[in-house]
């Protein structure tokens, strides 16, 4: 029998849905689940984009451009000229999802072997993503006790080897909704700059910032438009994950064109999904403004909530909808699955991701999981609920 390749063996499973056929296994027991795993948000999608598709007359479904099309684009660049950041629609191409899109900017800056450091823990697919270009992930270590925030120059130093091409961040991260301020991403421009350095920014999380903090852009940075490429996506910012609808945005002409060669061999984004975000780009300041009461409000109860459990502590996220939280457990992995094997209180249950598989380093994470909180407030306290009652029994 023929067997398949060192690269596929080696692909990691997504912590994020490494659990699915527990939960699966559990709802056909009739249990209901709540979902605390994936950041798929409750909000309602703007009404403007389904109904572009509902309203759309196409007679032949024929392939789009391959970089998106010329309107959308421009309607990509006027969204981040309002954000004051000088993007051309020449510098955009669309792609099927963020993920696309990290994937091929990858696949651009890096050749096998080549070094990409990412600070841990990290979005869990960035191993996947890396894995497929057989780039080798050097992970920085950020600290719970520090809420996350970036080590030292020196620390980021230490790690640059001949093989170094790039940095990854997440902004605001997933999985841990930390914001990264204005000092810290001077200091990675600074880096990027002395040792000649691509910076690869994911920045789908950009709306949502609370506590006044603010989100800056690895953008705004004039002096790094040749060494800067901003991954970003419709998926969370208008809760369209469906629509598969994501952007490489970058000023470098070569790294674009070569993105672009990347894209040609998927031929095009999907039109209808283009369709809509198009429109959903026309969306209201005020449907934000909603959106951003609504995760403060629910991020504000889940912290305060978890606090009070014994043995438990919370980072408290200034970003995104994702908190990273220790439980008193030897393996949160095997305390997930637990819960959706053998526990449930009133026929509910919960499903967490085990934060274990956001770090690269073994070992980390162990004691933890990744908390998303798209799910409404009143399910969020039935959620926590559980969790605690759970907490209970296993630790029993």
């Amino acid at each position: 029998m023929p067997s398949i390749s060192q690269k596929a063996m080696h692909m990691p499973s997504s912590p994020i849905r490494k659990l699915v056929p527990y939960a699966e296994d559990a709802k056909k027991r009739g249990v209901h689940v709540h979902h605390l795993n994936i950041g798929q948000p409750d909000i309602k999608t703007p009404e403007k984009a389904l109904r572009a598709v509902r309203e759309a007359k196409i007679d032949v479904l024929a392939y789009s451009r391959t970089e998106g099309s010329e309107v959308f684009r421009e309607k990509i660049a006027n969204y981040y000229q309002r954000l004051d950041l000088k993007v051309r629609a020449k510098d955009i191409v669309v792609t099927t999802g963020g993920s696309e899109g990290l994937s091929f900017a990858l696949g651009a800056l890096l050749d096998p072997n080549d070094e990409l450091i990412v600070p841990e823990p990290f979005y869990a697919n960035y191993s996947g993503f890396a894995g497929a270009h057989n780039i080798k992930i050097v992970p920085i270590t950020c600290s719970f006790d520090t809420q996350f925030s970036l080590p030292s120059i020196g620390e980021f130093e230490k790690l640059i080897t001949p093989r170094t091409k790039a940095i990854l961040i997440c902004n605001p991260s997933n999985p841990t909704g930390y914001v990264y301020s204005k000092e810290e991403l001077t200091q990675l421009a600074q880096i990027a700059l002395k040792h000649d350095l691509f910076i690869l920014s994911d920045e789908v999380y950009r709306e949502f910032v609370y506590d006044g903090a603010v989100h800056y852009s690895m953008l705004s940075f004039d002096a790094l438009k040749e060494h800067v490429v901003v991954i970003d996506s419709v998926s969370k910012r208008y809760s369209m994950c469906g629509a598969r609808i994501g952007f490489v945005v970058t000023q470098n002409s070569e790294l674009r064109a070569a993105v672009l060669k990347f894209a040609q061999a998927r031929l095009s984004p999907p039109t209808y999904a283009q369709i809509a975000s198009e429109a959903a780009l026309d969306t209201e300041a005020h449907y934000f403004e909603e959106v951003l009461r609504e995760y403060s409000a629910r991020r504000n109860f889940l912290v305060q909530a978890l606090q009070k459990i014994p043995g438990v502590q919370t980072a408290v996220p200034k970003g995104a909808f994702y908190c990273i939280v220790k439980l008193p457990v030897k393996s949160a992995e095997d305390f997930a699955q637990w819960l959706l094997e053998h526990f449930a209180l009133d026929n509910e249950t919960v499903m967490v991701a085990p934060a274990a598989g956001f770090y690269s380093t073994k070992g980390l994470g162990e004691d933890e999981v990744r908390i998303a909180y798209v799910l409404e407030i009143d399910a969020l306290k039935r959620a926590v609920d559980i969790l605690e009652k759970g907490l209970e029994a296993y630790l029993a």
